[in-house]
């Protein structure tokens, strides 16, 4: 099943980001917390490789999607001075936890949130010299629509670079991996969140993602070119990049 048919609420019959909206909102405050306990930490890790590979173009305009609470909008502007980076996401919830984050590091110069749908975003043709998403992708109702805005706002030779959950394939770590995924993490969920449905969506979600050249392929029928991928941990996450 292709993850736009994975929704978080079963038996829910409202669209896909109607439900992702809700599920973000609920999820908010307890999000930073989540992020790190489930990958106890190595998320960071994953975000400063993907933020090194984007600092390499010397953006001065990014555009974040789906950028949550500003985790991968802080790091950037942190590493790269002299961009300012634009993020865009559907849940007012995780914008304000993200503002509060953003005005605390007196970064609200350089960065800006904003609520809206990424798969028909606000922004005319050709605007920035990067374009970002992390752990967001899966998320989208329609991913080839959301591909396509992607590469739309983003300037000729510009950088696309997507950060997203992957399955790992090695027969020594999956075991771990399914165990870890489909049971620790639902009862963790279930214990800090006031959601429980979010944290069993997550592996759901991550499963069905297209993964490795089945992603390329949906980033070449969008437009992209040079559209390369590199796994990490493991396999457990892969960094996703390509060029308008």
């Amino acid at each position: 099943m292709d993850c736009e048919n994975i929704n978080p609420y079963e038996g829910d019959t409202r669209h896909k980001s109607e439900q992702v909206e809700e599920m973000f909102d609920h999820i908010a405050p307890a999000y930073d917390f989540m992020n790190r306990a489930m990958t106890l930490g190595i998320d960071r890790r994953w975000r400063r490789r993907a933020v090194k590979m984007m600092a390499a173009t010397e953006p001065r305009l990014i555009l974040d999607v789906a950028t949550g609470t500003g985790d991968l909008a802080l790091m950037m502007a942190r590493a790269m001075p002299q961009a300012h980076i634009q993020g865009i996401d559907l849940s007012a919830g995780m914008i304000r936890v993200g503002e509060r984050k953003i005005a605390e590091a007196r970064l609200s110069e350089r960065i800006s949130l904003q609520q809206g749908d990424s798969l028909a975003l606000p922004m005319p043709d050709a605007t920035f010299d990067c374009v970002s998403v992390a752990y967001g992708v899966r998320n989208f109702e329609d991913l080839q629509r959301g591909y396509r805005e992607m590469a739309r706002v983003l300037r000729p030779g510009g950088l696309l670079c997507v950060i997203e959950l992957s399955t790992p394939t090695s027969p020594l770590v999956k075991p771990f991996y399914r165990l870890y995924t489909r049971h620790l993490i639902p009862l963790a969920g279930r214990l800090v969140s006031k959601d429980v449905r979010a944290y069993s969506y997550l592996p759901e979600s991550i499963a069905a993602v297209p993964q490795g050249e089945r992603m390329l392929h949906l980033m070449r029928q969008a437009g992209l070119k040079d559209a390369s991928y590199k796994t990490l941990t493991f396999g457990v996450c892969t960094i996703y990049t390509a060029r308008r």
